[in-house]
């Protein structure tokens, strides 16, 4: 604007000579008039140019802060944690200081779906609604120069008023000092400490806390490194012993599931100072046992796809954590976003129980006061309802093995008119669950829907069993079948229907290019004189489908199933795999075996191959792959989970495998033989009997 003006005035100087002369003021006047509208609309322009350039600049500045938020975005959820310089937090829209109320357990249903609705607008304004942290805290230690480097994000700090203290190091300024707040709980004050994830710099002073705070429980709830970025030093030795600082830090055992991983460490202070010496009389040299829960399964982008995982971890942690520890130590990346989620959903299920409603706004205004931005998106926020509603929904369905024969008791109600009544009703809340069609797009095109057996039973998009795409032909990379979660392995199944004529080299390039070396066949070739599924496999010496040659190797009959050996030849390189096929027999179509013991043995002996041959995913199939093929696997997760813990959800295990496949269990009588199966476990092999 200065140059436009300065532009402006050096452009009149000429026609403003001082002249007497009439005659010259006259001239002065004629040559002027053409030159003043030019000049001014010269003017105009320039400031507008200079106004538009200033806009710009301005917007691209603005735009470096919330490009990462705005621009990354996948179906699963919103960017939590940048590794970058800066936490990326969403823009956030103004808000006007509004409230909102507790909510009573009895209305949660109704409340999550008017919030849901469009796009989840109302939880949007709710969160946006939200204090971002205390307007009286300082955090004047966390800006401290000496400090700036141990902090992982320089816009996610402690408060001075809640931050942890750590005892001052003789020599060593601001050695008190770790990024670490201390949280209430429901009613418990400071329950937690939300700390950011150990830089390599701060691993020696993350231990340091733990050892003087008491803690017995570290809950972490991000991975190492995601999307190829470091979020959090491994602060913890892969096996053996390693010493940070002057905390010293053994493996005592770990334990890998699905969800979490599960880690002992036994820790004491190898300090020989004389204080150190003095103090060990009262304990605090004691070596002590710090049990880690890491849990594995919250994607780097959003949130985990179903809460049921995340409220197994929670109760876990409760199980294993002592009354008399110190706080739990949770946290994520930036301790904030992940972290504060895992916190509320704990405190609400407190209230809960407490006080029969929910109060999600007023305690993470509150605990924000401790330490700020803790959940740190929408979706987050509406992740916490959505845990709060299944759990209030169906509750805990744990059940200890000792308890189990009572339960079934209870669930077939025999002194009831009706038999079956508790059975059914704990049946009928998992048929109540969405099929959720709008997530079986590849399966429903046209040129898919020929290699469905059955229309109803398609697989989801989001966890679909991809082939590589044939050259030139669109299309070639689908099949209907969905990776399953196992017990401890991600994918640890692939649930399909049983091939079709036209899809045997689909079959048999699934089995390949996924390095499957276990089939389990549930069904007949043909049943009530019906073809429900087309063999797949020479009756004896070989048989070609496209690119694959598979062979008959050996024929085995077996008390309940066929044990046959198949080697599956690819290609003009005669790349070969030794593939294991069982066939189990007298499962009908409509109904369920005779006894258990038949599907106890043939899990057993796929557990076994699974374990000579490496672990990769185990095909399952029954005709449509849903009904039986449900049932095994969810009886194989149910009985591994017993033989590890003594535990069994039968529920909560069908929930989760309709979730990822629909129509799995497909009837109350298969529901019904998953814990009758259990049941006779229990009875043949006594030495699992004793899990009280």
């Amino acid at each position: 604007m200065v140059l436009v003006f300065f532009l402006t005035v050096t452009t009149l100087q000429p026609n403003t000579t001082i002249s007497t002369d009439e005659n010259n003021n006259e001239d002065l006047v004629q040559s002027s008039a053409p030159i003043l509208p030019i000049l001014l609309s010269l003017s105009v322009l320039l400031l507008f140019l200079g106004l538009l350039t200033w806009y710009f600049l301005r917007l691209k500045n603005q735009r470096k802060a919330v490009i990462t938020a705005v621009d990354k975005k996948v179906p699963n959820g919103i960017l939590e944690e940048q590794e970058q310089q800066t936490v990326v937090l969403l823009p956030r829209s103004p808000s006007t200081c509004k409230t909102y109320l507790p909510i009573p357990v009895d209305n949660l249903e109704e409340e999550y779906r008017i919030r849901s609705a469009d796009d989840g607008k109302l939880f949007r304004e709710e969160y946006n609604s939200l204090p971002g942290g205390s307007t009286q805290g300082t955090c004047e230690e966390a800006n401290k120069e000496e400090n700036k480097e141990k902090n992982r994000y320089p816009n996610i700090l402690p408060y001075d008023h809640s931050r942890v203290i750590l005892k001052q190091m003789d020599g060593v300024p601001c050695s008190d000092y770790i990024n670490a707040s201390y949280i209430d709980g429901y009613t418990d004050k400071n329950k937690f400490i939300a700390a950011q994830g150990p830089k390599q710099d701060t691993a020696a002073d993350f231990w340091r806390m733990i050892w003087e705070q008491k803690s017995a429980t570290i809950v972490m709830l991000t991975n190492l490194k995601e999307r190829k970025e470091d979020k959090c030093y491994q602060y913890w030795p892969d096996q053996g012993c390693w010493t940070y600082g002057n905390i010293r830090v053994a493996v005592e055992d770990f334990t890998v599931l699905v969800d979490y991983t599960i880690r002992k460490f036994c820790v004491y202070n190898i300090c020989c100072c004389y204080m150190c010496m003095i103090q060990a009389s009262d304990g605090t040299k004691t070596p002590r046992l710090v049990t880690q829960l890491h849990f594995t399964s919250w994607p780097d982008f959003g949130v985990p796809f179903s809460p049921i995982g995340m409220l197994k971890f929670l109760k876990k942690v409760k199980q294993v954590n002592p009354s008399f520890s110190g706080p739990i130590v949770v946290h994520c990346s930036a301790g904030v976003g992940r972290t504060g989620t895992f916190i509320v959903i704990d405190g609400m299920i407190d209230m809960m129980y407490a006080e029969k409603k929910v109060d999600v706004f007023g305690f993470v205004s509150r605990i924000r006061e401790q330490r700020s931005q803790l959940i740190q998106t929408d979706l987050q926020y509406s992740f916490v309802y959505q845990a709060l509603l299944e759990y209030f929904l169906y509750g805990d369905t744990e059940l200890d093995v000792s308890s189990l024969e009572g339960h079934l008791d209870k669930l077939h109600n025999t002194s009831a008119p009706l038999d079956r009544v508790g059975l059914e009703e704990e049946f009928k809340k998992l048929t109540n669950m969405r099929i959720m069609k709008e997530n079986m797009r590849m399966g429903n095109l046209p040129a898919n829907m020929k290699k469905n057996r059955v229309l109803q039973i398609i697989p989801y998009d989001f966890n679909r069993v991809i082939l590589s795409m044939k050259r030139g032909q669109e299309f070639t990379d689908y099949i209907n079948a969905s990776f399953i979660d196992g017990y401890r392995q991600k994918d640890y199944f692939i649930a399909t229907q049983g091939p079709l004529a036209h899809t045997v080299d689909d079959f048999w390039r699934m089995v390949w290019e996924w390095k499957c070396h276990s089939i389990v066949m549930l069904t007949e070739l043909q049943e009530r004189d019906q073809d429900k599924c087309f063999q797949y496999w020479p009756t004896e010496d070989s048989v070609t489908y496209g690119d694959f040659t598979v062979e008959m190797k050996g024929d085995t009959l077996c008390d309940t199933f066929s044990l046959r050996d198949l080697l599956l030849t690819f290609g003009s390189e005669k790349q070969t795999r030794l593939v294991r096929h069982f066939h189990f027999h007298g499962w009908p179509e409509i109904g369920i075996p005779a006894e258990g013991k038949g599907m106890i043995d043939i899990i057993a002996a796929v557990q076994k191959q699974q374990q000579q041959s490496g672990n990769h995913p185990i095909v399952v199939h029954c005709s449509a792959g849903a009904g039986r093929t449900g049932t095994f696997i969810a009886l194989s997760n149910i009985l591994e989970r017993v033989k590890a813990e003594g535990l069994l959800d039968v529920f909560q295990t069908v929930k989760s495998l309709r979730m990822q496949r629909p129509h799995m269990v497909q009837t109350v009588e298969q529901y019904d033989f998953c814990y009758r199966v259990v049941q006779d476990f229990v009875d043949i092999f006594s030495d699992y009997a004793n899990f009280k």
